[in-house]
C-alpha cells in the first residue's frame, strides 16, 4: 500500500514484511517569467515598444497589438529594445530601404525605450512601469511553498525592472530570481538552468509558465539538453488577448502548438493541486 504526504512529495512503500522503503519522488519546481504572467504588460512594455517603433520612424508608423504578438510569434523576439529595433527596420525596408544603411544607433533605441519605460527621473522611477497592474498574489506564492513546491523567477526583464515588481509590487524577500543581465536571452534554456541551480534542488519535473512563444521554445529547448527531467510548459494568456474569446483561442493555440503542455487565463490557475496532475501526466 502507499500514502503521500505533500502531494506525493515522499512515496512510501510499505512490503508485506511490514518494512519501510522511502522513495523520493520530487514534485516539480515551478518557474514563472514574469510580463504577461506576474505583471499585465500590455499598458507598459507593449505600449514602450510602440512609442518606440512610432518614434524612431517619424510618427509613420505605430504597431499594432496584433502585429506586436506576430513579430513575437516568430519565438525570438523576447527581448522588447531588440524587437523595437526590428519592427523600425521592417518598415524601413517596406519602404525600399536598407537596414545595414539605416542610422539606427541601439543604443538610442534603449535609451528612449527606458525613458517611456522607467520614465524620466533614474532614481523615482515615474514611467510606465508604475502603472502595471500585477496578476497575481503573494499569498499564491505562500500557498506553492506551503504544498512543499519550490519557485523562482526567469525572465527577459532587467534586474531593476524584474526586482520593481518582485520585491516592491508583491513583496517578495530576496526571490530567486536570473534576468536579462544573468544570461542569455529565451528560447536559450540557460537562465533556466541557472534558475534551478540556485533553487538548490534537482526535482524530477520543472514546470516553466510563460506567456510567449519563446517561453515553450525554452523548455522544448530545456528538454533536448536535459533529457532524463520531465520539463512541462505551462501557457497564460495575456491580458491584451484576452478582450474576445476569437483572439483568446488564437493566442492559446499558437502557445499549445509551441509547446504548452496547457493553457490558463491566470497564473494563478496552476495551483498545488494541478501541479500534481501535471506532473503524473508528463
Amino acid at each position: 500500500m502507499k500514502y503521500y504526504d505533500q502531494l506525493f512529495y515522499r512515496t512510501v512503500s510499505v512490503d508485506d514484511g511490514n518494512c519501510l522503503k522511502a522513495r523520493e519522488s520530487m514534485v516539480a519546481a515551478v518557474v514563472f517569467d514574469i510580463d504577461g504572467v506576474v505583471r499585465d504588460v500590455g499598458g507598459s512594455y507593449r505600449r514602450a515598444l510602440a512609442d518606440t517603433v512610432e518614434h524612431f520612424t517619424a510618427d509613420r508608423y505605430r504597431p499594432s497589438s496584433q502585429e506586436i504578438d506576430a513579430l513575437k510569434g516568430e519565438g525570438i523576439w523576447n527581448n522588447d529594445w531588440e524587437a523595437s529595433q526590428e519592427l523600425i527596420c521592417r518598415y524601413f525596408e517596406a519602404q525600399g530601404e536598407d537596414r545595414d544603411r539605416l542610422d539606427l544607433a541601439y543604443s538610442t533605441i534603449v535609451q528612449f525605450f527606458q525613458s517611456r519605460y522607467r520614465g524620466t527621473d533614474p532614481i523615482h522611477w515615474n514611467g510606465y512601469i508604475c502603472e502595471e497592474p500585477l496578476l497575481l498574489e503573494k499569498a499564491y506564492l505562500d500557498g506553492l511553498t506551503a504544498a512543499g513546491i519550490r519557485w523562482g523567477f526567469f525572465s527577459g526583464a532587467t534586474q531593476g525592472s524584474a526586482r520593481y515588481v518582485l520585491e516592491k509590487r508583491l513583496g517578495l524577500e530576496a526571490p530567486v530570481l536570473i534576468a536579462m543581465e544573468d544570461a542569455p536571452g529565451k528560447p536559450d534554456p540557460t537562465g533556466l538552468f541557472l534558475t534551478l541551480e540556485r533553487l538548490g534542488e534537482a526535482e524530477d519535473a520543472v514546470i516553466y509558465v510563460g506567456d510567449t512563444v519563446a517561453d515553450m521554445y525554452t523548455i522544448v529547448q530545456a528538454r533536448e539538453i536535459q533529457p532524463e527531467r520531465s520539463w512541462i510548459g505551462v501557457g497564460v494568456l495575456p491580458p491584451h488577448v484576452q478582450g474576445t474569446e476569437a483572439r483568446k483561442s488564437d493566442y492559446r493555440e499558437t502557445l499549445l502548438q509551441a509547446g504548452a503542455a496547457i493553457v490558463f487565463d491566470n497564473v494563478q490557475e496552476l495551483t498545488p493541486e494541478a501541479v500534481k496532475q501535471l506532473v503524473a501526466k508528463n
